[in-house]
């Protein structure tokens, strides 16, 4: 994918010299130097790609499918994406690592910031929705305490923790 850089005073220096940049199409490879921060902690390549996926996903849930087959809406999905990437490049010009919450967070910016307000909101409202799945996930996944085992009359029976909890607390509330 190409991102075009618009041509202004102050054109990013994505290849090197800002001079060479204006006018000039900057490629993902002048974007190599840029990695995203996983939330699983992996790092990986910053592919400007995902940014626009991520909108026009934000403007098809908003305006619905005809909105993808619209000129406008491709044309402000490609121009937010150009703003988000610049956004970010600006904030650490010579490369680095984006956190993936960071890059979410500039696509909620870019979007309030240009009055797609409904489309803002329901990105943000989807993030959310997301977050919570994503702590359910880790709820429903997290593992089971370990059972303590003790032998009970010869037999081996799980002990009762809230049981020997309340046996404690009494017998501290006595003791004082």
């Amino acid at each position: 994918m190409q991102i075009n850089i618009a041509p202004t005073t102050s054109t990013l220096n994505l290849l090197g010299n800002p001079a060479e940049n204006i006018g000039h199409t900057a490629t993902s490879s002048a974007l190599a130097n840029y990695q995203i921060i996983r939330r699983n902690g992996a790092v990986v390549p910053f592919e400007p790609n995902k940014i626009a996926v991520a909108l026009m996903k934000a403007f098809l849930a908003v305006h619905g499918t005809q909105g993808a087959a619209s000129a406008s809406v491709r044309e402000v999905v490609d121009s937010m994406t150009q703003a988000v990437i610049k956004a970010l490049v600006r904030s650490r010009p010579g490369g680095g690592t984006f956190h993936i919450e960071d890059v979410q967070d500039q696509v909620e910016l870019g979007l309030m910031r240009s009055s797609n307000h409904e489309v803002a909101r329901a990105y943000v409202l989807y993030r959310e929705r997301r977050t919570q799945e994503r702590a359910q996930t880790k709820v429903e996944k997290a593992p089971a305490a370990p059972v303590l085992h003790v032998i009970d009359g010869g037999q081996r029976v799980a002990l009762d923790i809230p049981y020997l909890q309340k046996l404690i607390e009494n017998a501290c509330r006595s003791g004082r």
